[in-house]
């Protein structure tokens, strides 16, 4: 016959068995507590980077706010920010890449200011997008300076590094802004060795149309024969470092 537990081990493992299940409950609610209190977490962080987008989108700081927005997808997907934040996103990269470009436009300026005469000669300059065969010794980007003098008064004009312009005299050049029709405009070539300078005569209508375009073209004739073209990224021009050509 086999022996017959007594009620004493009979009880012993029933209590075993009682201490075994409460063991795996109690593991089961932590669990379950832990994963709770990590989700909130979660969710806590992801809504206050949510802010901080909100915040950078408020002040126009479109850079900032697709860096935020970009964050909050990436690292809380799923969470209720990121859900709230997503459908905009996109406009809010366009403007952070138009920003950022407006941006590089700008620096392809260089103002200055020196004492001139009686007064003070304020200048904006900028250099062709590319280099160009002027008949130099090499290709070079040409300059098209802004300039405001006390004496000289307000012109516009484009300075080659090397070779020279056949405009002596005068001639035309073909000016395009953007994709607009090239327009013919008067130009000039001082007789100087100053500087292998063509001055446009028309500098207000220059000025005017430029201030409007992001792109500008000029065409010019140059003694090495034939003409060339000068290709300037001038949407990024500060007006107000021109007082009154606007």
């Amino acid at each position: 016959m086999k022996p017959t537990p007594s009620r004493f081990a009979l009880g012993a493992l029933l209590a075993a068995a009682v201490l075994a299940t409460g063991a795996c409950t109690d593991r089961e609610a932590q669990r379950q507590a832990q994963a709770a209190a990590e989700a909130q977490a979660r969710e806590e962080a992801a809504s206050r980077l949510q802010g901080e987008y909100e915040a950078a989108v408020a002040a126009n700081n479109w850079e900032l706010a697709r860096v935020h927005g970009a964050a909050l997808l990436a690292q809380y997907p799923g969470s209720e920010a990121a859900a709230a934040v997503e459908p905009g996103l996109a406009e809010v990269t366009a403007r952070a890449e138009a920003a950022r470009e407006q941006r590089r436009l700008a620096t392809l300026w260089n103002y200055a200011r020196v004492a001139a005469g009686k007064g003070e000669q304020r200048t904006a300059a900028i250099f062709s997008k590319d280099a160009v065969d002027t008949g130099g010794s090499s290709a070079a980007t040409v300059q098209l300076v802004i300039r405001d003098h006390p004496e000289w008064k307000r012109s516009a004009y484009l300075v080659l590094e090397g070779g020279d312009f056949d405009c002596y005299g005068g001639c035309k050049v073909k000016v395009k802004f953007n994709d607009a029709a090239a327009r013919p405009m008067s130009a000039w070539r001082p007789k100087t060795d100053e500087a292998i300078a063509m001055f446009i005569e028309d500098y207000r209508g220059l000025w005017k149309r430029m201030r409007q375009a992001q792109r500008l073209e000029i065409e010019f004739p140059v003694k090495a024969g034939g003409t060339r073209t000068a290709v300037f990224e001038v949407g990024g021009l500060d007006g107000s470092q021109m007082p009154g050509w606007d």
